[in-house]
């Protein structure tokens, strides 16, 4: 969508012209999954699927919103001095978190805005729709109302938002790689102590399909905070001998030492992912900066494994996905992406094999589930940036 489509959009609904226009993209990760909120690091980049914004700054106190995705709700209306969490305004409640945790940092809202919102994200895909929604709202801010903000203050509100008014105990890895995305590189992070480099993302022949369950998933119903209170209890039984904050404090040998004092089969497992998912994520990094493309996409495979057996939130699609892409020629790594539950995976496929791995794995995934999935070529993006003032 162009900047011209946008403004004639938000002229549209709003019967007026939009002050300026944006754009915040979702993210991929290629390895360290679940691994952020354990305090380990983490490989994602932004795409160019993303969300896009037209605002315009009102002179009361209402905010009107209008998603062209969700179009039945028409225009969605919200008090400035009444920013409460309400189900009933469905996607708004995003926005508001973000409004809500800026006013409390000390910045200066004082009036309403108008905003025009569509995303080319698929829904409930796991690709970050909701963190690329609250960066979308944070740089809106920053423009409409001149706010002075590093914008790694932006990415802490878009988390705060997440937890603590949507209530969904993430951590900080979508809303890092949306806000700080950088053209042709993946952004490895320390989730523990948030320092990031960019890392070149060349993958010679080959590009990132996304590959899409069509499985709707809801992080804040999932299993996501029971993994999260799993590998939490983890934590507190290794802390009998070991003086950690995290499970990503951890090497793989430290861990295997120690395991004893977990008491409980499952919780081992979780906190096994935790820590060797960490190590891949660092093994990744040095594969992908040597050119050991092969040994990457092993890593790539290794990482889905255990989501499936140890972390256990991949479920039938997901792994359908996977292990028919394993099978496929041209495929140098596959595995589940985000959250996991549905969502989608990513695969790493020569350039002039995707059309028959579509194909092939398509029609696997269609005759064992009974529906088709999608898949899409994931460009890296920049962040979340303004496109156009008036």
């Amino acid at each position: 969508m162009d900047t011209q489509e946008l403004n004639q959009a938000f002229t549209k609904v709003f019967g007026t012209e939009a002050d300026a226009t944006f754009f915040s993209p979702g993210r991929i990760n290629l390895i360290g999954e679940h691994t952020d909120y354990n305090g380990g690091h983490v490989f994602p980049a932004a795409i160019t699927l993303g969300t896009y914004g037209a605002a315009r700054k009102r002179d009361d106190k209402t905010l009107r919103f209008y998603s062209a995705n969700f179009e039945d709700a028409g225009i969605i209306e919200v008090d400035l001095d009444n920013l409460v969490f309400d189900k009933a305004d469905s996607w708004t409640n995003y926005p508001k978190g973000v409004i809500k945790f800026l006013q409390e940092a000390g910045h200066t809202i004082d009036t309403g805005f108008e905003l025009y919102v569509y995303g080319n994200i698929p829904n409930g895909s796991g690709l970050s729709s909701s963190s690329s929604l609250e960066l979308l709202v944070g740089i809106m801010a920053e423009e409409l109302y001149d706010l002075k903000l590093e914008r790694l203050d932006l990415v802490k509100i878009g988390k705060q938002t997440e937890n603590d008014f949507i209530g969904v105990n993430s951590g900080i890895m979508d809303q890092f790689a949306i806000g700080m995305g950088a053209d042709k590189r993946a952004i490895y992070l320390d989730t523990n102590t948030l320092e990031y480099d960019l890392v070149p993302l060349d993958l010679g022949d080959n590009v990132i399909v996304i590959m899409n369950t069509n499985k709707r998933r809801e992080l804040a119903d999932s299993k996501y905070n029971e993994r999260r209170a799993e590998c939490e209890k983890a934590v507190e039984e290794l802390q009998a001998k070991l003086a950690i904050k995290t499970l990503g404090e951890l090497d793989a040998q430290t861990f295997d030492e120690y395991s004893y004092l977990i008491k409980d089969d499952n919780r081992l497992k979780r906190a096994r992912h935790a820590v060797w998912e960490n190590q891949r994520t660092l093994q990744a990094r040095k594969a992908l900066e040597a050119g050991e493309l092969e040994q990457f996409g092993r890593l790539v495979n290794a990482s889905h494994v255990s989501l499936e057996h140890d972390y256990e939130v991949t479920g039938i699609e997901l792994d359908t996905l996977a292990h028919t892409a394993w099978e496929q020629e041209g495929v140098l790594g596959a595995r589940m992406t985000g959250a996991g539950f549905g969502g989608c995976g990513i695969a790493i496929v020569a350039k002039d094999k995707v059309e028959a791995f579509k194909e092939n794995v398509g029609k696997v995934y269609t005759e064992t589930i009974g529906y088709a999935p999608a898949f899409y070529i994931a460009e890296v993006a920049q962040g979340s940036r303004v496109l156009s003032r008036k």
